[in-house]
């Protein structure tokens, strides 16, 4: 119960307790008394019509005051409403607007003034993450490119090094690549937080690229032993980035693969509904907890899966996908179903016929 409604329900309780007061005064004073006046045979007293008056004056003006009662409680908890309402509409990209004040030096001004000092600092502490973020993976490619070039100089000259020598050297190499892909995907994230990525807005046939992204999914579902099918392929014509739409394609196809069951199967579908084009890939992997389905666009997330069969990645695959997708106006949301797929739906915007290019069949 919020607490508007506790003070209302409060002051209907006074509310009533004041008008049974009343009612019992008026029987009283109009109808007990005179009854037993006419009992007993006593004359009731002549009485100043001006008192009468103030008496009636009076207890009418009982509910009076306690409506105006209400409606000044209403009135003083209003602003209490729109506080909360602002309050719950502040999220990370409106941290700098600040609550608006009204400088009366109440405590609901004051209260309003330490929430925008609040946000104020945690604005501060999210720009210095980032800062901190950007300068770090920007510091560390180079020692990470030296190091490259190191180990890949060193696997050229076979005489000098041993069959021990050279794996090991390959697998600090390998971990060097996987560092460097962490890194660029950091510098990708905190460069999109801070507002300094742009998203090319051209047409882009989506079904194209759906097409190119089977072909590519057959490639690297070869090795693992799962078969992908192309269910549905409409044309589609969308506004954005091509290059940053082939990534979500492969980010996802990619994820379906390595999160599946040997012999399993991926499913790509795109459809054309008019307003949005609707893009599903589904898999037959393991089922993902409810309690986890919330946290698969957190950054650094892997699910128990990952760990159990070793799969490889750096758990901010689906972050990019997630951005990649708001940049674009679309939405995401993953679904899993117990023993059966996992899916994930992604819908983007489609292009008004009118103003986009002609399509061509894929």
């Amino acid at each position: 119960m919020t607490l508007s409604s506790r003070l209302a329900l409060r002051y209907t309780f006074i509310v009533i307790a004041c008008l049974l007061l009343l009612a019992g005064l008026a029987h009283h004073e109009f109808i007990y008394e005179p009854a037993k006046r006419h009992l007993l045979g006593i004359r009731e007293l002549p009485e100043d019509s001006w008192s009468e008056y103030a008496e009636v004056f009076f207890y009418a003006m009982i509910p009076l005051i306690l409506g105006f009662g209400w409606w000044m409680m209403h009135r003083t908890l209003l602003p209490i409403g729109e506080l909360a309402q602002r309050v719950e509409k502040i999220h990370a990209d409106n941290l700098r607007e600040p609550l608006p004040r009204t400088f009366n030096g109440d405590e609901l001004d004051r209260l309003t003034g330490v929430f925008n000092a609040m946000t104020a600092q945690l604005q501060k502490s999210i720009e210095q993450i980032r800062d901190f973020s950007l300068h770090a993976s920007h510091e560390l490619k180079t020692p990470l490119t030296i190091m490259h070039a190191q180990c890949s100089t060193a696997l050229l000259d076979e005489d000098l090094l041993s069959w021990r020598e050279r794996k090991l050297i390959e697998g600090q190499l390998d971990e060097i690549r996987r560092l460097a892909r962490i890194v660029d995907t950091l510098s990708l994230l905190a460069k999109a937080d801070a507002g300094l990525l742009e998203i090319e807005h051209n047409p882009v046939p989506l079904h194209k690229l759906m097409g190119e992204c089977f072909e590519d999914s057959l490639v690297l579902a070869q090795p693992e032993g799962v078969q992908v099918r192309l269910e549905a392929c409409d044309n589609a014509m969308v506004s954005g980035d091509r290059d940053r739409l082939r990534q979500l394609l492969l980010n996802l196809t990619d994820n379906a693969i390595k999160y599946n069951r040997t012999g399993g199967s991926v499913t790509l579908s795109l459809l054309n509904k008019g307003a949005v084009a609707e893009l599903r890939i589904t898999n037959t992997g393991e089922e993902i907890p409810p309690l986890l389905i919330s946290r698969v666009f957190d950054r650094f997330f892997r699910g128990p899966e990952a760990g159990s069969r070793a799969i490889k990645g750096t758990g901010l695959g689906l972050v990019i996908v997630k951005w990649i997708v708001e940049s674009h106006g679309g939405t995401i949301v993953m679904d899993s179903k117990p023993g059966v797929t996992t899916t994930v739906t992604v819908t983007l915007p489609v292009m008004d016929p009118a103003v986009s290019p002609e399509i061509t069949p894929l």
